[in-house]
């Protein structure tokens, strides 16, 4: 019997995984990048005569649970209408019955892509922009429950986009199928595993013990499975380890860092407590030290010492301070010269 080689298996695979569109107004044009449960493919809509990206279940994923899954992550999308979310466009089966859903096509990079050639400040007010969109989702009672630099996109004119909402919580549907209990434990069917089934645990209904997230970006009850525990806060301490390393370039923290950017220092390990009420209550409340920091004022989370307020105040006015210096110069040198 001839072994068939690896990389003819894996050709094979390729050939299973891509979409059977025959009939349909979409084309595969080419594959775009592959997750634990779907791959995205570049497509081309013939009707609308524009390319967009279309989702769909791996093949080795295909199970009832896996599409109910899907079909959830495009809902939750398609109600999210933000200009920080990506629109949802369709949604649909394949002839060999793996659900897809078609979204806007977006151009750019990962946000730590991105942070490698941007500077500070203009990485901040990205960082607002993000915060703004994960308020957005908040106010409509949705928990991303994965945010992380890899799951920010940032676009070719600046648009900041947060995706891969597969394992988010919606409260909503908690409060339906609990009896008006708003917890978000009944709204994860078919959530039950780390991303995907990453860490290999069934599908089902998400019971206490189960892990969802990312390692060095999930919060602490995420990290033990405390799904009653799990609301905004939580989307709150993700936040603040995206801003950790925005600032640090690592997820681990500086053993020192100079005087301007200890305020930024200390926004994160707010951001970060480990006990959610020891946190911002919100991603808004964390936006607003944020911009305190942009615009040079006291920040909240941080005891300035004496030294470092001066040096903020005279860095805040420093236009002002050189033209005051200036004209008591100026006055100077012309009494002097006068009294010569």
């Amino acid at each position: 019997m001839t072994r068939i080689s690896d990389a003819a298996l894996e050709r094979l695979r390729d050939v299973a995984e891509w979409p059977e569109l025959t009939g349909n107004r979409y084309e595969i044009v080419g594959a775009l990048g592959q997750g634990g449960m779907g791959t995205v493919f570049l497509a081309r809509d013939r009707e609308l005569e524009r390319e967009v990206a279309l989702k769909v279940l791996r093949a080795v994923a295909s199970t009832p649970e896996m599409a109910l899954r899907l079909r959830r992550e495009a809902r939750i999308l398609a109600r999210l209408e933000h200009p920080g979310i990506v629109p949802v466009h369709d949604v649909g089966r394949l002839p060999d019955g793996r659900v897809y859903y078609v979204m806007k096509l977006v151009r750019g990079v990962r946000l730590d892509q991105y942070a490698r050639a941007a500077v500070l400040t203009d990485l901040l007010r990205l960082f607002l922009r993000i915060c703004e969109t994960i308020g957005f989702a908040h106010a409509q009672g949705v928990v991303h429950r994965d945010l992380k630099p890899g799951n920010i996109m940032v676009g070719a004119f600046g648009e900041v986009l947060v995706m891969d909402w597969g394992i988010a919580k919606v409260a909503e549907e908690a409060g339906r199928r609990s009896g008006g209990r708003a917890d978000g434990n009944a709204a994860d069917k078919a959530d039950r595993g780390r991303k995907a089934g990453e860490q290999g645990h069934p599908l089902g209904d998400t019971a206490p013990g189960t892990v969802l997230g990312t390692p060095g970006f999930m919060s602490p009850e995420q990290e033990r499975g405390d799904v009653e525990q799990i609301d905004a806060r939580s989307d709150v301490y993700s936040l603040g380890a995206v801003l950790r390393l925005l600032v640090t370039g690592s997820e681990g923290h500086l053993a020192r860092l100079p005087a301007p950017l200890r305020p930024l220092r200390a926004i994160w390990r707010k951001a970060m407590a480990p006990i959610p009420g020891d946190r911002y209550p919100s991603a808004q409340a964390l936006a607003e030290d944020v911009a305190r920091y942009l615009d040079a004022q006291p920040v909240g989370a941080y005891e300035e010492p004496l030294l470092e307020k001066g040096r903020r105040i005279i860095a805040k006015y420093q236009t002002p301070i050189l033209l005051v210096l200036a004209y008591l110069a100026m006055r100077i040198l012309f009494l002097v010269t006068r009294g010569m």
